[in-house]
């Protein structure tokens, strides 16, 4: 929740300058390849409208012969059930070496996403606003019916107690609390800049402390909850094919887009349920994918604002400018290797850059910036200062955590896979590249700012890390903090 609060104060602050640009950077090589997921939402969506589930049985023409199998056959085989080998329709190449041409259904779809996000955003973050609304509420109604529902299948209590019993050996292992941060910047959106743009529209004396409790709180929640709806199909489809609930759980892409709909298939009143959960997908995906595009476009207008309009004319295209090309980077995610450059961006873009720049922001906020000023400013803003525990939390718990986190996936580093595909040695280093376009920003901003100040380098280093805002004017705050946007409406496009 600690780095929360940063976000929801919407304050730009001179030190981490060169870190912002990372942010957004990395928001925008995330959102060239998030939107993909959107696109295989709307297929599984669009398939799942017949009379029967394609991925129900083995009797479809693209259906390999003699290595199906018309149930989950566990992970100690080498048959595929139906639904894996419905998904691997989305990578009939045999690697990312073989890219493959485009598969027309899924740029159809992706088309469409990208359509659907310009135009939920091109009057700016008051239409965002009114649109997730919808987006981000509908979800629940969603999640509690299908737990409902899961909750009254055969073998659906050993799935949850699967779900909620802790191996304690787990909690010793780096990697599990690696990806658990990752996951909770991804769910968050610690680090990628996007509360940061909403929250600035926010008013200057918004109560920060609140909508960081709201979002920690309703992330939080969210997470148990759909585990609980996860986990209760699991152990249904457990039951059904009389499996260990742990050959059935898997993680990424393939617990969305084979285990559930597998899991789908077997409901009654499958016509009703596979098409709520796609249409749920799209909502979720939807609110990210505003949230990350909403960073691009709020940094070119605060940067680059007047020049910009002086070449476009209107804001609308600069949305649109920005859209298109994200579209156009996402196009060899839609190839039939797509799922394999999907696999290495996300690997390279959601973990590792995520996590270095993190620490970096907090280092740059709580250290270089210092807790003083924070708490001067939360004064100003709330009326009072922060508490003890939050000001202890900033100056040694955040970045000691993040640093222990960076430390051990650096340590415990992985390279990246897809199930049993193993990538080359040039993919890795594209992938390493693929970290590099966001983090070099951060030495490159620093460079630069110590060759533009004048004196020995000492004097320049001491000159560059200090905070230029001015705390006693409230004018010195982006002109449209002032503007009478709801905070609301910009919390709950960041929440989800």
């Amino acid at each position: 929740m600690i780095p929360t609060i940063f976000m929801c104060s919407g304050l730009f602050l001179s030190p981490a300058d060169r870190v912002g640009l990372a942010t957004v950077v990395i928001s925008f090589v995330f959102s060239t390849y998030y939107n993909v997921l959107m696109s295989w939402a709307f297929y599984y969506m669009y398939n799942s409208f017949g009379a029967s589930l394609p991925w129900k049985s083995c009797n479809n023409t693209w259906n390999a012969v003699g290595n199906c199998s018309s149930g989950f056959p566990g992970n100690n085989t080498d048959l595929q059930s139906a639904s894996q080998q419905f998904f691997e329709l989305l990578e009939k190449s045999s690697g990312i070496e073989e890219a493959g041409g485009l598969r027309w259904e899924l740029f159809g779809f992706l088309i469409l996403s990208w359509v659907i996000v310009y135009l939920c955003i091109f009057k700016g973050v008051k239409s965002t606003g009114k649109v997730v609304y919808f987006t981000a509420i509908f979800p629940y109604f969603i999640l509690f019916a299908l737990l409902i529902n899961n909750v009254q299948l055969p073998g659906a209590k050993n799935g949850i107690l699967f779900f909620v019993t802790p191996v304690w050996s787990k909690l010793f292992e780096v990697k599990v609390w690696v990806h658990a941060a990752a996951q909770v910047f991804n769910s968050i959106g610690i680090a990628f800049g996007s509360m940061i743009s909403m929250a600035s529209y926010n008013k200057f004396n918004n109560n920060i402390l609140r909508d960081a409790l709201i979002v920690s709180v309703t992330n939080s929640f969210t997470s148990i909850l759909a585990g609980f709806v996860i986990f209760s199909a699991i152990g249904y489809m457990a039951h059904i094919h009389n499996l260990p609930v742990d050959n059935i759980a898997t993680d990424g892409p393939g617990l969305v887009f084979v285990v559930y709909p597998e899991v789908l298939s077997t409901m009654p009143v499958f016509q009703l349920w596979a098409p709520l959960f796609f249409f749920m997908l799209l909502c979720l995906g939807l609110d990210s994918q505003f949230a990350t595009v909403e960073v691009a476009i709020t940094f070119i207008k605060d940067e680059f604002g007047r020049e910009v309009l002086r070449f476009l004319k209107r804001e609308e295209l600069l949305t649109l400018v920005v859209c298109f090309l994200c579209f156009l980077l996402g196009l060899p995610h839609v190839t039939k290797g797509g799922i394999y450059i999907f696999q290495l961006m996300d690997h390279y873009t959601a973990v590792v850059s995520l996590i270095i720049l993190a620490f970096f922001e907090v280092v740059a906020v709580c250290w270089i910036f210092g807790v003083p000023k924070i708490s001067l400013m939360v004064k100003r803003m709330q009326g009072k200062t922060p508490s003890i525990y939050f000001r202890v939390c900033w100056l040694l718990l955040c970045p000691i955590l993040v640093l222990c986190i960076m430390i051990s996936s650096i340590i415990q580093y992985t390279p990246v896979k897809y199930g049993k595909y193993t990538y080359p040695l040039w993919a890795e280093w594209v992938g390493w590249c693929v970290s590099l376009v966001s983090i070099v920003w951060i030495p490159l901003g620093a460079i630069h700012e110590l060759y533009n100040k004048k004196g020995s380098f000492l004097q320049r280093l001491k000159t560059s890390m200090t905070p230029t805002i001015d705390l006693d004017a409230e004018d010195s705050l982006p002109e449209k903090q002032n503007l009478d946007n709801p905070a609301s409406e910009a919390l709950f496009t960041s929440v989800i």
